[in-house]
């Protein structure tokens, strides 16, 4: 896999992103605020919620990550990793706390409307239409853009050129890692500011995870922000900027991917000794 720590990830090539992602002046030119210097891009500040009426399974969490970055949320399982994802891309009730994009408070917002808003999330399962080609299901991915999309198109072909090869095949005839290329290809069709993967390489072998991850790294190369779930601990934290350890819906541990790979605690905890 590429050395996951040169210099030179990030902000390289924009083209698919929307043009406003990044930036960090004080207001847009609609008049909206930006976040100040140091504040993150995206941020799920102080968390507490659950399910519905059920009890809280975050308590106090706190995830961000910045333009070009990869941030990775890891832990044991039952940890709330998914449910951390799944609160800041408003899939259920944050009762403390808040989610801020870009400067902008969006905890109310529904799903759809922080889509609108410049978020692409690929959920775990069922991320795929596996009824349709590959290339129908990028179109589908389109489906909130009212320009000509077929740039972006030829941009996600040439990220994963094995979906090129196969466009006219029915997604549900793919391999798993295929799917997961056609799951994230149709997430980058919306020109997103920044891109929530939940658990990608779930179910593929070392080597397509080794290439799925090569792939998330050239994402992040172009400026979009990545926050990501992984059970692949020690796999995630080599490439990541930020990583967030999770145990009982709380943080426990917060640094670089260097940083947590580096800790005794983390390594004997959670990354097995």
């Amino acid at each position: 896999m590429s050395d996951p720590y040169q210099n030179d990830r990030g902000n390289k090539d924009r083209s698919i992103t929307r043009p406003d992602s990044g930036t960090t002046d004080t207001t847009r030119r609609s008049g909206k605020t930006h976040p100040a210097p140091g504040t993150p891009f995206l941020v799920g500040d102080d968390m507490t919620g659950g399910y519905g009426k059920g009890p809280d399974i975050l308590h106090g969490c706190t995830i961000a990550v910045n333009p070009g970055e990869i941030a990775v949320i890891v832990g044991p399982n039952g940890a709330g990793k998914s449910t951390a994802m799944k609160a800041v891309f408003g899939m259920l009730e944050v009762r403390s706390g808040r989610v801020m994009l870009d400067g902008e408070d969006i905890t109310a917002l529904t799903p759809q409307d922080r889509v609108k808003k410049g978020m692409g999330f690929v959920p775990q399962t069922s991320n795929i239409f596996t009824g349709l080609t590959v290339e129908e299901n990028l179109e589908m991915g389109a489906f909130i853009r009212t320009d000509d999309f077929r740039g972006t198109m030829e941009q996600v072909y040439e990220l994963f050129p094995i979906l090129k090869e196969k466009r006219y095949q029915a997604a549900g005839e793919l391999s798993g890692g295929q799917r997961q290329q056609v799951a994230v290809g149709r997430a980058l069709m919306t020109q997103p500011k920044v891109l929530m993967l939940d658990e990608p390489t779930a179910g593929v072998s070392p080597i397509v995870m080794d290439e799925l991850f090569d792939r998330i790294i050239e994402v992040a190369r172009t400026g979009i922000p990545i926050l990501m779930v992984e059970q692949n601990a020690r796999q995630a934290l080599e490439i990541a900027d930020k990583g967030y350890v999770l145990v009982q819906g709380r943080n426990a541990h917060t640094g670089t991917g260097k940083e947590l790979l580096a800790d005794a605690d983390v390594r004997r905890s959670f990354l097995g000794g």
